[in-house]
Parts: structure tokens; C-alpha cells; sequence
């Protein structure tokens, strides 16, 4: 995943194009309408799946329910990671491209509809279905990679067996007794995770850093928009039963936490960093599983607390907070880890680290009696810091006049 020179350039855009390399040069690189509803079908499927974590949280059945939120949240952001690099690479943007990115999304609704019955039942078979009919649109098109490319052909064939075989083996798995199925998720995460270093031995794809960078950054704001729910069910908790201070602060808390993590997320540009080499860019895209999972999971946490506080669950105050604060502190952290990554200089990742321990500590006062509501504030106040830190930087480097 590594830029190359730009003398593959695009084509026009006939009813069916040559699917030939893009320009990773190219400015003003956006994403185009059918990437943004592409991503927007998406969201049904981690909301989806958020909402499972949460009953599953609020039940008390929270290690194997977080497996099963964990597993279901791989097939979506695989299936989307791959697709976007692709289209970062190629996209032609004409017919047959649309009509394959069409299914892939009618994919992503099966999936969808099947995330209950994974986590009610462990039953992953139409979770499975749906992933089949993501993955097969993505088959062809590096297919046409490889029928149009001369260049790119051998990677492209590389691409299109890698997925294929692995695609067969994810429906043999179905077939497989469940503790031996279980084993057999992980090994195939492994070879899914494995096909595009293998393929890209034969040569790298092209793909615009800028464009990654958007694409990445619009769909941590799709995850985000998980939190946003979970602090407006708050609000319309505190308006139902009746306005409390308690459920005020926890209202303000959510708001709060989404607020600087969007801030801590975006205040650095990702597009400079990713001019590196393949494996800075390998690493990043992979290391956004663990922001996007955690911050789905806030969303989750923020309800969490909320209905805690309204005493509607059986949790405790201290497992509520820790089903915010464990979220926040593995986002944090890997959010800190991906700004080290870019930007050698400095470590972001001490910074981040310290206020996912201090949002974590926070989570920890309610064993000595803290009342809910302030520790969600002090959960809150430790993300929101590192936008203080961030703003006194900036006046540091500001050159007095």
C-alpha cells in the first residue's frame, strides 16, 4: 500500500471503463457519492452490532457477548478497509464498478440482519452469507484489475485467489462442530489479514493519501455517531423520567467524551504521515480496528451509565463506569500509537497513554463510593484534557508579535 509514480493515470469514464491505476497524485481527491452511501450502510450493522454489546453489558453476560462483538465487527471493517484501499487504487466509477459496489453494500445489510441471531443464538450463518456477498463483488473487481492491467495483473490475480480461497473456507467453517469453528475464525482472521501482504509481494497498489485519510476520518465519524446516540438517549431518559442532576452529568459526560475524542482524533492530519513507506501505511489501516471497535463500544457505555443511573440494570456503579472508561482508554491509546506512527517527533502515545490511565482511575472511584454521574465527569474530564494540553501547545508555538 505504498504510493507509486504517477504515470498510470485515469481514464474517461465510458458505460465500462479500463480499470487502470489512479493517479496518487491527483488533487483534490474526494470521496465520491457512491463511497459516501457505501459507508452510510454501514452504519446499520455497527449499530447493530453496539446494540448487542449493550444489552449484553447490561445483562452481565459481558466476556462471551464481547467476543461475539468483536468477531461480527471484523467482517465489517474488513470488508470495508478492503474496499476503500481498492477504490482509493482504482475506482473507475463506471458501471459494472457500481453495480459490484451495489451488491457488496446489499451484503452489508444481510450481515446486518443477521448480528441478532450471532449473538442470541451463536448462530454466525447468515453473518456468513453476508460476508459471501460482500466479498464476491470484491473478487471481480480485481478480476477486471487483472484483465485491463498488464502492470497490475499479477497482484490483482494474487488478490482474487487469496479472497476466493479464503471465501470458501469461511463457508466450511459453518460446517465445523463449534468448538472447532471457534478455533477456525482466528486462523481464517489470520489468512484474511495475510492476503493483501501476500498479493502486494508481486508489486504495490497505487492509492492516494489524502484520500485514505478522508475515507478513514468519515468513517470514524460514522462510529462516533454511535456515542452521539448513546448521549441522546440519555437526554430523552432525563426528559421521561424527569430532569435530575444525575442524569444531566451523565448526558454532559457523553457529550463531553465525544467531543475530544473527535477533537484528539482529527487534530492531526493523517495525509503527510501516510507518505511513508508500505508498512507505516499497512500498520495504520490495520491499527483502526482497535479505534473503531472502541469507539462503537463508547456509544455502548454511555447507555450503559445512563440506565445504571437510572437503576434499570443490575450492574453496578463501578461496572457501568468501567464499560465507558475500558472504551475510552483502548481508543485513546491507539489513537496515540497511530499519531506516534506518523509523526516520529514526538509521542503522542505518553500523552494519550496518561489520560486513558486517568479516565481508567476515574472509572475506579466509584469503588470508594464516588456516585456514577461525577466519575462518567472525571472519564469525561480526562479526554477532554488532552485538548487543553493541545491548546496551550498551540499558544507555545505561536510566535509572540
Amino acid at each position: 500500500m505504498t504510493a507509486t509514480p504517477p504515470e498510470r493515470v485515469r481514464t474517461t469514464r465510458p458505460w465500462q471503463a479500463p480499470v487502470v491505476a489512479r493517479d496518487p497524485n491527483e488533487p483534490h481527491r474526494a470521496s465520491t457519492p457512491l463511497e459516501l452511501l457505501f459507508d452510510l450502510c454501514f452504519v446499520v450493522a455497527i449499530a447493530s452490532n453496539a446494540s448487542e454489546l449493550h444489552h449484553a453489558l447490561v445483562e452481565k453476560h459481558f466476556f462471551p457477548q464481547l467476543l461475539g462483538y468483536l468477531m461480527v465487527f471484523f467482517a465489517i471493517w474488513w470488508a470495508w478497509m478492503n474496499f476503500t484501499w481498492f477504490a482509493s487504487a482504482y475506482d473507475p466509477d463506471d458501471v459494472p464498478h457500481r453495480l459490484l459496489t451495489l451488491v457488496e453494500i446489499a451484503g452489508v445489510l444481510v450481515l446486518a440482519a443477521g448480528i441478532p441471531q450471532a449473538f442470541e443464538h451463536e448462530d454466525f450463518g447468515v453473518v456468513t452469507v453476508g460476508y459471501l456477498i460482500m466479498r464476491l463483488p470484491q473478487i471481480a473487481h480485481w478480476l477486471r484489475v487483472a484483465a485491463a492491467s498488464s502492470a497490475d495483473r499479477a497482484t490483482a490475480l494474487r488478490y482474487a485467489a487469496g479472497l476466493a480461497l479464503v471465501q470458501v473456507c469461511w463457508v466450511l467453517r459453518l460446517l465445523l462442530p463449534d468448538d472447532w469453528g471457534f478455533v477456525a475464525f482466528f486462523v481464517l482472521v489470520v489468512a484474511e489479514i495475510a492476503v493483501p501482504i501476500w498479493a502486494e509481494r508481486t508489486g504495490v497498489t497505487t492509492w492516494h493519501p489524502g484520500h485514505i485519510a478522508e475515507r478513514y476520518g468519515l468513517f470514524t465519524l460514522l462510529v462516533l455517531g454511535e456515542g452521539v446516540l448513546g448521549a441522546t438517549v440519555t437526554i430523552q431518559a432525563a426528559v421521561a423520567e424527569g430532569i435530575s442532576a444525575g442524569l444531566l452529568a451523565v448526558a454532559l459526560a457523553g457529550l463531553l467524551v465525544i467531543f475530544g475524542l473527535w477533537w484528539s482524533y482529527f487534530k492531526r492530519p493523517a495525509e503527510e504521515g501516510l507518505r511513508g513507506t508500505s508498512r507505516v501505511s499497512f500498520l495504520w489501516g490495520y491499527a483502526h480496528y482497535a479505534v473503531f471497535v472502541a469507539l462503537a463500544a463508547v456509544g455502548a457505555g454511555i447507555e450503559v451509565v445512563a440506565e445504571t443511573a437510572l437503576h434499570e440494570t443490575h450492574l453496578s456503579a463501578a461496572g457501568a463506569a468501567f464499560s465507558l472508561a475500558v472504551p475510552v482508554a483502548v481508543a485513546l491509546v491507539t489513537m496515540g500509537a497511530l499519531q506516534t506512527g506518523l509523526d516520529s517527533e514526538r509521542s503522542y502515545l505518553v500523552r494519550f497513554g496518561t489520560a486513558a490511565v486517568l479516565a481508567l482511575a476515574a472509572a475506579a472511584t466509584t469503588w470508594a463510593g464516588v456516585p456514577l454521574a461525577i466519575a462518567a465527569l472525571l472519564i469525561a474530564a480526562a479526554v477532554c484534557a488532552l485538548i487543553v494540553v493541545d491548546l496551550i501547545d498551540a499558544q507555545r508555538q505561536t510566535p509572540a508579535r
